[in-house]
């Protein structure tokens, strides 16, 4: 195949071959460069998956899209897996800003991103590095402005992770601070820094714990509810019935890592049996294939959710084994040995 003048080689390659090595990695075809030209000499299957491959790579430049191996690896699997065209999804600008532009790097993200577009209520629910938070913040800066709401409100409940608040040292806001910080974070990757004090001072952008919420009508807001498997089920009720007219919510949490007290139900693990039914609202479910961070990020995920479901199985075998109303000592409750 031949590859067109206006790419270079060595952005489609990568320096010094980096890219080719990877893509020789994951196919059983031989594959030779020479000038703009690329044989590929292989079964026909994969010859053609290696074809396919090099199309949408070709496809991404030409949209702006940079290649690194890690957006390599992504368009490979997308492709093993024949979900969404890669191009299409490596394509798609949420938001451009600072000199960089935001982007799903996953079909699953993909779909996530379109489900806020076309849901009122979307619930963003997978493991830490899945993007769920920065790409739903993207979002509601986009919405902004574009005009198609008012006012941004990010919330997060302040619930402590093996620290109290009132151990700590400072006046309540500097106590609240530390459990805000991710969201000040990603505003700063998206809005000129100088400007957030103002919209802030305006209104127009607030970050407030979840608490804060309580009595309030929200209309003409995007609002994101950040980390909501650290909601009681009362709470996650009284936020979604929040919702105004003009307005959008996106929830998103990780049903694996709750801090609440033992025995306090994740709101965000039951409002999924309550309202997976309703219309107009929808659970975009994210995986460790969907972690963007460190490839390790996904492997760790992977290694406790095995870890987890062992400690289930071992505990339901246990149960059923377990003589049924006897104690520990093999007596029945309430009998003497």
């Amino acid at each position: 195949m031949l590859i067109p003048d206006e790419y270079s080689m060595v952005s489609l390659l990568g320096s010094r071959d980096e890219l080719l090595r990877v893509i020789e990695g994951a196919f059983r075809a031989d594959i030779h460069v020479r000038g703009n030209e690329i044989t590929i000499t292989g079964s026909p299957e994969e010859s053609g998956a290696v074809v396919r491959l090099f199309e949408e790579l070709v496809e991404v430049l030409r949209s702006g899209g940079e290649l690194t191996a890690d957006a390599v690896e992504r368009v490979i699997a997308m492709l093993k897996m024949a979900s969404e065209r890669p191009a299409e999804v490596l394509s798609l600008n949420i938001l451009s800003s600072r000199g960089r532009t935001i982007r799903p790097k996953t079909a699953n993200q993909k779909r996530y991103v379109d489900a806020i577009d076309k849901h009122t209520i979307v619930f963003g629910i997978g493991p830490a590095g899945t993007g769920k938070t920065y790409l739903a913040m993207a979002k509601a800066v986009s919405a902004l402005q574009d005009k198609k709401v008012n006012r941004i409100i990010l919330t997060r409940p302040a619930v402590e992770a093996g620290e109290r608040l009132g151990f700590l040292p400072g006046t309540l806001y500097e106590k609240i601070d530390p459990y805000l910080r991710p969201l000040y974070d990603a505003l700063h990757d998206m809005l000129d820094p100088d400007s957030i004090p103002k919209l802030m001072a305006a209104g127009t952008i607030e970050v407030a714990p979840l608490a804060y919420m309580r009595g309030r009508t929200l209309n003409d807001a995007f609002i994101i509810l950040d980390e909501a498997q650290n909601t009681s089920p009362e709470q996650m009720k009284m936020f979604l019935t929040r919702l105004g007219f003009g307005s959008k919510i996106v929830v998103t949490g990780d049903v694996t890592q709750v801090d609440l007290p033992s025995g306090t139900e994740s709101g965000l693990r039951v409002v999924q049996r309550i309202l997976s039914d309703v219309r107009d609202i929808h659970f975009a479910r994210l995986s460790s294939e969907d972690v963007v961070r460190h490839r390790l990020v996904g492997d760790i995920v992977d290694a406790y959710g095995r870890y987890d479901a062992e400690r289930q199985a071992e505990q339901q075998e246990f149960k059923q084994v377990r003589p049924q109303g006897r104690s520990r000592y093999g007596t029945r409750s309430g009998e003497r040995s």
